[in-house]
């Protein structure tokens, strides 16, 4: 886990969304193992900032599509370096979490968390989830990340097309952000690596749900386990379609996550 422990944050500052749909994406990530032959992520809005004397954050989220587990968000502050040249050689490793297969996954995520100026992880419990929704639950992920830095940053690079309403003055959010922001890239390493963690633990109290392969996502191995097992209060997600569908079919248990 993160050294620097989120602080804990409100949700009424957060955007009014409609509730889940339920659809879990397609292109979940899930067990990817793609080579990393993508272009490295650059630097150059980070060195246009800094060049304005601007700190500068990286945000990024993981776990929006699953079925189980709490989204995690994670911001990467990275030191002003003049290029990539100058960069521990192990930097041109760095993509989209997606695109990274899992050992070299942990390993950047060791050395990301040594060299960064700063970094921190937070998430949205399962309950804050279907309480609000996922993409108001990711927000609130991203602020308790952004709340447990050292230094706030100045300016915060958001992946995707929406910038939560807590950084709605210093927020810019950027389309594929993952795979064109170093930034952005080195906080989706972290977190993706904290919440694989996260989840394979519940493997421990739930050895037939295969939580230390799927991570959460909706596989056809999952699926099943929720149809053969049944549902877990607190630790599935029963806002979302395939969870509803498993309360009608499987047992539900009633043991909350310890």
């Amino acid at each position: 886990m993160s050294s620097r422990a989120p602080k804990k944050t409100s949700s009424k500052s957060l955007d009014n969304v409609s509730k889940n749909s339920g659809k879990v994406p397609k292109n979940s990530g899930y067990g990817s193992t793609r080579a990393s032959a993508q272009a490295l992520p650059g630097i150059e809005l980070e060195r246009d900032f800094w060049a304005s004397g601007l700190s500068v954050g990286g945000v990024d989220e993981v776990g929006r599509g699953c079925l189980a587990g709490p989204v995690v968000a994670a911001v990467a502050c990275l030191p002003e370096i003049e290029s990539l040249e100058s960069a521990p050689s192990w930097i041109r490793e760095v993509r989209d979490s997606k695109l990274v297969p899992q050992p070299k996954r942990e390993e950047l995520a060791a050395l990301l968390k040594d060299w960064l100026v700063d970094y921190a992880v937070g998430e949205a419990s399962v309950e804050e989830i279907d309480r609000h929704n996922i993409l108001q639950a990711t927000f609130m992920a991203m602020n308790r990340a952004v709340s447990g830095l050292q230094v706030a940053p100045q300016k915060l690079l958001f992946d995707g097309k929406l910038v939560p309403a807590f950084a709605k003055q210093n927020g810019q959010a950027i389309v594929k952000g993952d795979l064109k922001i170093l930034s952005i890239a080195c906080a989706s390493i972290i977190a993706k690596v904290y919440r694989d963690e996260l989840v394979s633990g519940y493997d421990s109290r739930y050895p037939n749900y295969g939580f230390s392969v799927h991570k959460g996502y909706g596989t056809p191995a999952h699926l099943n386990s929720l149809t053969q097992f049944g549902v877990i209060r607190g630790v599935h997600r029963v806002s979302f379609s395939p969870v509803r569908n498993a309360l009608g079919i499987g047992v539900t248990l009633a043991l909350p996550l310890e």
